[in-house]
């Protein structure tokens, strides 16, 4: 994009102080016809650039001249303007309103434009569908404990009571909307849903996060452990190849991943038998109704049944109008 191109000459120059138009040509792998009509570009952005002629000639920035934005490109820039609306949140939007106004006040009136045009096509919705964000109201204070590592006493919403917890915290996660809190307690660390802390004061003592403590890498890792909880049964199907493609998108991925990858070899209609772990019998029922007739239950027996009865009644309910007219039919009409 000619605009990043732009940033790019704008830099280059501020690095090498001059340069002749083969040698920005080649760095930017454009023509010297392009460069020219990039420096006529900044020229009338207000960018304080001349051209020398001769052998030791070249084009050249104003002596003592700098950008206030080192190495930051068009699409860097715009990328700060589309940053989500989650950091007001947390009290950080004056903080990203001034970064924005600051990026803009560096940036020549064409990138400047390019910087919102291109911010204005992206838009972050977090929570999802059929689900709305939840009301967080102790967030902005959670927020400032862990960005000051102070520690945090909180009273937090247990089922029907209300516990106190002393705690350091040592990150916010946004996931679906819902805010959760990464705190260490003792040596345990553990993870609290914002919404549900009922009051928050910062305490005066601070704290050392732990020093392999990487909060994307701990929360992947607790995710993934997490999962794994919840998948307490191990169930035998046979499915077509039609349904296996679908097992993902009806149950647990990295479940459904192990079952393909593990799965028998195909008969001659291309039908595979796997084995896969699942949350419960129940809940195994309805991911497996969604496979429709490319599922087989081989084992256990409970499972098969149920499914087998579900059917049953789907199939009951769902009878063709007019076979059920002509089976209340009185006896002897035609």
């Amino acid at each position: 994009m000619r605009a990043e191109r732009l940033v790019a000459l704008l830099f280059l120059l501020q690095q090498r102080k001059r340069a002749t138009a083969a040698e920005l040509a080649a760095a930017l792998e454009v023509s010297e016809r392009t460069v020219y009509r990039d420096v006529e570009a900044l020229l009338a952005a207000g960018v304080p650039l001349w051209t020398e002629q001769g052998r030791a000639g070249g084009i050249r920035l104003l002596d003592g001249w700098r950008s206030r934005l080192d190495g930051l490109t068009g699409r860097e820039a715009a990328a700060i303007f589309a940053m989500p609306s989650l950091l007001a949140d947390v009290g950080l939007g004056s903080a990203l309103s001034a970064a924005q106004a600051k990026v803009l006040a560096g940036l020549p009136a064409e990138l400047r434009e390019y910087a919102s045009r291109v911010a204005s096509l992206f838009h972050l919705d977090a929570p999802g569908w059929f689900q709305q964000a939840e009301s967080a109201s102790q967030l902005t204070v959670v927020a400032e404990a862990v960005a000051g590592s102070r520690r945090l006493r909180m009273e937090y919403q247990r089922g029907s009571t209300v516990v106190t917890r002393e705690l350091d915290p040592l990150g916010l996660v946004v996931k679906a909307g819902v805010w959760y809190l990464v705190g260490r307690v003792g040596e345990d660390i553990r993870t609290y849903r914002v919404a549900r802390v009922v009051s928050a004061e910062i305490l005066a003592d601070s704290f050392e996060r732990p020093a392999d403590f990487v909060l994307p890498s701990w929360w992947e890792e607790a995710s993934a452990r997490f999962e794994r909880s919840l998948l307490r049964e191990t169930v035998r199907l046979r499915l077509s190849r039609h349904a296996l493609k679908l097992l993902r998108n009806v149950t647990d991925p990295d479940a459904a991943a192990m079952a393909v990858a593990t799965a028998g070899p195909p008969d001659g209609d291309g039908w595979r038998e796997v084995s896969l772990e699942v949350e419960s019998l129940p809940v195994a029922t309805t991911q497996m109704l969604s496979l429709g007739v490319g599922v087989e239950v081989v084992a256990p027996e409970e499972l098969r049944t149920a499914l087998a009865e579900l059917g049953l009644a789907i199939a009951a309910r769902n009878t063709p109008v007019e076979d059920r007219q002509q089976g209340d039919a009185p006896a002897g009409s035609a």
